[in-house]
């Protein structure tokens, strides 16, 4: 028998949830086959299967599972059968936590007897649109995900019932501000505790809320940005008046959507050569190990179920058009919650998007191994006084730029400002 462990996904968490089995115990599969569907708290991951055979499950669906534990194991036809989830890998406890036996195999949650399994986009979309845990088992399904709560939404009425605004929780894990950080950095460390609201008030509610799986993980890595990194922050100024007349006419001519973040995305990816400390990573706190494979360039995205950041791969090496299909594609991935573990892996820099144009300035956080982060307002317009003495409006955003001043100077941040404010402010001529 060949054992299948969980592999590491990603270093954000140390459990996943076993969602699926998308192959029946018993059953024969190929190698490469996917078999089990993983959910972290920002993707969802299929398992292959590393060889042909037939698939013993270890685990339940609903289970939570470690990296490296043996979930299921693979034997050739003819094999004694091995132990199902039924016959368990471990004991049953009154909590619903079945403890492995196994050397090197962890702990495994399961849900309440005769409860489904809601998996944590399928729970942030409840709570958005009011959908009761009755509704929800009355579908009778095993583990319950997104699509399954859709066709829903007549019954449960389109207006998002009273838990899905919550009195407190942070709405973004890359802030407008100082403030916001501070608020958010508080609010992650009060919540994720075990205690409850009676608890730290004394017993008198206060309407205090749970933060959501995703969203405890925005604030470890909040908290670990302003612990270990110390960051500074320069903005500028840019007129893009240009390049949105030039983003206007390279969707048509492409047929594919350009603003600005895509102009941004491909300028920063260009600047590598003449930047590199930018687009680093510490190694020590006197070493800094460069992208091996080109710029991945991180953009946040936050569609109401909790921020992401997806990174555009190798975007100073592709063409504008690319690059537009390529976050289109991402886009749709978080409005559907289908991301891939590898969608949001490879960052050497990060690009968080203000879309509210109110915002002035924003302050990114820079994510932990890296060195840079930077920040793009939505176009505001400006009155200007022209040459002639003639008044006009122009439209303008504020670029910025956080970066770990043990790597980075501020000589190097305004002239890496500088660069891609030119890119931005003449476009045609880098296309």
């Amino acid at each position: 028998m060949t054992d299948i462990p969980v592999p590491k996904l990603n270093n954000n968490d140390s459990v996943y949830l076993l969602t699926a089995w998308t192959v029946k115990d018993g059953e024969a599969v190929r190698a490469g086959e996917p078999i089990a569907e993983l959910e972290t708290s920002k993707a969802v991951e299929e398992l292959t299967a590393p060889q042909d055979g037939v698939l013993r499950h270890l685990l339940p669906e609903g289970a939570e599972c470690a990296p490296g534990q043996v979930i299921a194991r693979l034997g050739a036809d003819g094999d004694a059968p091995g132990p199902g989830p039924e016959a368990g890998t471990g004991t049953q406890t009154g909590t619903g936590t079945q403890v492995g036996t196994e050397p090197g195999v962890g702990a495994g949650t399961e849900p309440e007897a005769g409860a489904p399994v809601v998996t944590a986009p399928a729970r942030l979309f409840m709570d958005e649109h009011g959908i009761s845990m009755e509704q929800v088992v009355a579908l009778g399904v095993k583990v319950v995900r997104r699509s399954d709560l859709e066709h829903l939404l007549p019954a449960a009425g389109a207006a998002p019932g009273p838990a899905s605004v919550p009195a407190s929780a942070p709405e973004s894990p890359v802030p407008a501000s100082g403030a916001e950080t501070a608020d958010a950095e508080t609010t992650g460390s009060e919540t994720t505790g075990s205690a409850t609201a009676a608890d730290l008030d004394g017993g008198v509610g206060t309407g205090l809320v749970e933060l959501s799986r995703a969203q405890r993980r925005v604030a470890e890595v909040v908290e670990r940005s302003h612990r270990e990194i110390p960051a500074a922050f320069t903005a500028m100024r840019v007129d893009v008046t240009e390049a949105l007349a030039f983003a206007r006419q390279e969707t048509r001519r492409l047929r594919a959507l350009i603003g600005l973040p895509e102009l941004l995305v491909q300028a920063t990816g260009g600047l590598l050569d003449r930047f590199p400390l930018c687009f680093a990573s510490p190694a020590g706190a006197h070493r800094a190990r460069l992208p091996a494979a080109g710029v991945g360039v991180g953009v946040t995205m936050d569609v109401g179920r909790g921020m992401v950041v997806p990174v555009v791969k190798d975007a100073g090496g592709r063409p504008l058009a690319e690059i537009a299909r390529d976050l289109m594609r991402l886009r749709q991935a978080a409005l559907n919650g289908s991301f891939r573990e590898d969608d949001l892996r490879g960052g050497s820099i990060m690009v968080t998007l203000h879309t509210e144009e109110a915002v002035v300035t924003a302050v990114p956080v820079v994510f932990p191994g890296q060195t840079c982060a930077l920040s793009l307002t939505a176009p505001r317009p400006e009155v200007v006084e022209t040459a002639e003495g003639v008044f006009t409006t122009r439209r303008v955003v504020s670029l910025g730029l956080a970066y770990d001043h043990r790597f980075v100077n501020g000589r190097e941040a305004a002239e890496f400002l500088g660069a891609l404010r030119s890119a931005l402010e003449s476009p045609a001529s880098g296309a």
